[in-house]
């Protein structure tokens, strides 16, 4: 399968997907550890995946996403950014209403 195609149904199959260097157990670079970080406070279930894992992704997520730089955050099929604009999010509860209207609830 095309890697274009790979990429496009993760993000349409993830409703909240992050793609990071590294696991959100173990990120490997101090601006995925920071995405994390925020992800893990708004405390919905997220998909990931680590692009140093998957060179594929890593080399073509830029070109799809038109965003050159890791870690990138999709929600509801849309680029939203990565850590800076996560965090500025955050800061000014957008990124909590945005995740929160699209993540599945968890199950009880």
């Amino acid at each position: 399968m095309d890697i274009m195609q790979v990429i496009k149904e993760q993000i349409e199959s993830n409703p909240v997907i992050l793609y990071m260097k590294g696991t959100p157990q173990f990120p490997q670079c101090g601006f995925s550890a920071r995405a994390v970080e925020v992800m893990t406070t708004i405390g919905k279930p997220f998909a990931y995946v680590n692009i140093l894992e998957a060179p594929e992704i890593r080399a073509s997520l830029p070109q799809y996403g038109n965003w050159p730089t890791f870690p990138q955050l999709w929600v509801n099929g849309e680029l939203v950014g990565g850590s800076d604009i996560l965090l500025e999010m955050q800061r000014t509860g957008q990124l909590a209403e945005l995740v929160n209207a699209a993540a599945p609830s968890e199950p009880e």
